[in-house]
């Protein structure tokens, strides 16, 4: 999951943000929001920069096919645990598109074909574990907009932090209650 764009313009800040193209650069003028200038004087924006300012100010940023309905990743090598979180999702809302894989690898090569609003992702799994999947996609900017919500067996503040820092947008310790994890989710 190389980035394949590294700046964001004005205007694709303001989508994300959904918000004016004049807001974000008066909050870039301001200094409220990070911003780099090209040799042509045109502002630029790192998508870590965007994430940071969206989360301070609470403001949720609009996620790829939001107007297409919930679409919804689940990253883990327990396949009982996927199945279950499956038709969990599908009880609650038929109309949300759910789709599962049970390694980092296989999360890279769907992800951005299927470009779901939310990865849920285990941190401990064989080959590449939690950590290093969430960096991948909160580093890309076609995907860092994803909400990435972490879920581990092995939690500990040093694990969660580590997710944290890694761009997670929450980190949650199994076993979980349906009812909170939806409430995470947002649904």
């Amino acid at each position: 999951m190389s980035a394949e764009k590294q700046y964001l313009t004005p205007t694709e800040v303001a989508n994300l943000l959904m918000v004016s193209a004049v807001a974000v650069r008066k909050w870039a003028q301001s200094g409220e929001l990070k911003a780099l200038a090209t040799p042509g004087g045109h502002r630029r924006f790192l998508m870590r920069d965007v994430r940071e300012f969206a989360k301070k100010r609470g403001i949720n940023l609009l996620g790829p096919n939001q107007s297409d309905g919930w679409k919804i990743l689940i990253v883990d090598d327990d396949k009982l645990l996927c199945e279950y979180l499956q038709d969990l999702f599908l009880q609650h809302d038929e109309n949300i598109d759910v789709h599962a894989v049970h390694d980092g690898f296989s999360a890279g090569t769907i992800i951005k074909d299927f470009m779901p609003t939310t990865i849920l992702l285990d941190l401990k799994m064989p080959g590449m574990d939690g950590f290093q999947v969430c960096r991948a996609i909160k580093d890309d900017p076609l995907t860092g907009i994803i909400r990435v919500i972490v879920m581990t067996g092995h939690y500990t503040k040093s694990n969660a932090q580590k997710a944290l820092d890694a761009g997670a947008d929450h980190c949650i310790k199994k076993p979980f209650e349906d009812q909170a994890l939806f409430e995470v989710i947002g649904l």
